[in-house]
């Protein structure tokens, strides 16, 4: 990016900061937004606490650390801490102080990013990531096909995508799929620890959830130097290869809704790239990611294929583009080595400015969406 986009390097830093700083509460970690999302989430956090070691604070420990503290004896990390007021959502999760699903397990890739900036990551922190990690590699149910499932649909942290359509009754609707959602809650499954294991309401092993338990479980490994998660990471790595489409360009989910929805051409269903090996599903991937016709957009790689029937650039998880995907997107690129990472990165950067760091936004004008200033957005500060 450059000074003829109106802004350079320095204004999208200084824009970033501002943002985290406006959200840090008393907890010990930065809300995504104050009204629209006043508690902690945790891969919210975990990209956070990238941002703040990038700007040389100290804060992104203390962010993971919090999340982590309201990890299960088992390792089961819980995706919401409501800390500062433990009763608000009780009802729905049948808990205090914590949901009882998880997220994608970003702290491992976190603290490694953490580590390569410097910073003096303690064994106790360490060791509840490894935990955590362990809890999803070895104690999570797994489907036939080798994948581990998810117990909910925000689990995969994208929550309305169309992968999940399948299993919104009478097809997608805003309405129906929320009523869908909490009705999931209710079928979850849980070891004797009360930790979610699997969901007979919800047989879904999604291969973006997957691909980042693997990205993570390997990022850890590499801070402590121990390789039993990576072991096990490897085995999952395999499952994963098996399920890509060439056809489609994409990777396919295992579970009921494989032959249907779980094929839809989506961002979150690229994300094995990151992990892939094969240089041809990689050449495939960053093709997509920067073509108009495909992903690619003004202002960062559209949510959803163009060509899907149900993209919308403007609908929460139908279309737009989301900043922890296109991160996530450049981080894969640049591991390997693909040229196209400047272009999701620069595009990205520009849809963050224009749309005044939203949660999401329209890929092609920067339009935001969602709530906004959204703190996840402060990647931008990453990839100017």
């Amino acid at each position: 990016m450059g000074e003829s986009e109106g802004f350079d390097r320095l204004a999208v830093r200084e824009a970033a900061r501002a943002v985290l700083e406006a959200h840090w509460v008393d907890g010990g970690y930065a809300v995504p937004n104050p009204i629209t999302y006043p508690w902690q989430w945790l891969w919210d956090s975990c990209f956070q606490a990238v941002c703040w070691a990038e700007l040389g604070d100290d804060r992104g420990l203390i962010e993971i650390r919090t999340a982590l503290s309201m990890q299960a004896a088992d390792g089961f990390v819980p995706h919401i801490n409501y800390g500062r007021d433990p009763d608000v959502a009780a009802d729905l999760w049948g808990r205090s102080r914590a949901s009882s699903i998880t997220q994608p397990p970003m702290y491992g890739h976190a603290l490694a990013e953490l580590v390569r900036r410097g910073v003096d990551v303690d064994e106790a922190t360490l060791a509840r990531a490894e935990h955590g990690l362990r809890f999803l590699l070895f104690d999570r149910h797994r489907h036939p096909s080798g994948l581990v499932l998810l117990c909910h649909p925000w689990e995969s942290g994208a929550d309305d995508s169309p992968r999940w359509d399948y299993f919104c009754p009478g097809g997608f609707s805003v309405g129906a799929w929320r009523l869908a959602k909490n009705e999931m809650v209710g079928s979850i499954r849980r070891s004797p620890a009360g930790s979610p294991v699997a969901n007979p309401g919800f047989v879904a092993a999604s291969v973006g959830f997957n691909a980042l338990v693997v990205f993570n479980a390997r990022e850890l490994s590499m801070v402590t130097g121990r390789s039993e998660l990576t072991d096990r990471a490897d085995e999952l790595a395999g499952c994963l290869a098996a399920r890509w489409d060439g056809a489609l360009r994409t990777w396919v989910d295992a579970g009921a809704s494989e032959s249907g929805s779980g094929r839809a051409r989506t961002l979150d269903g690229l994300l094995p790239m990151i992990v892939a090996t094969e240089p041809d599903r990689v050449n495939a991937v960053a093709a997509d990611l920067v073509d108009p016709s495909a992903y690619g957009g003004w202002c960062g790689p559209a949510g959803v294929h163009r060509s899907e029937p149900g993209f919308d650039a403007g609908a929460y998880w139908r279309g737009p583009a989301w900043p922890q995907l296109s991160y996530l997107m450049w981080v894969g690129l640049g591991r390997h080595g693909r040229p196209e990472s400047a272009a999701v990165a620069s595009a990205t950067v520009r849809g963050a400015m224009r749309s005044g760091f939203a949660e999401y936004w329209d890929p092609d004008d920067g339009t935001g969406g969602g709530a906004a200033p959204q703190s996840w957005t402060a990647l931008a500060a990453l990839m100017v």
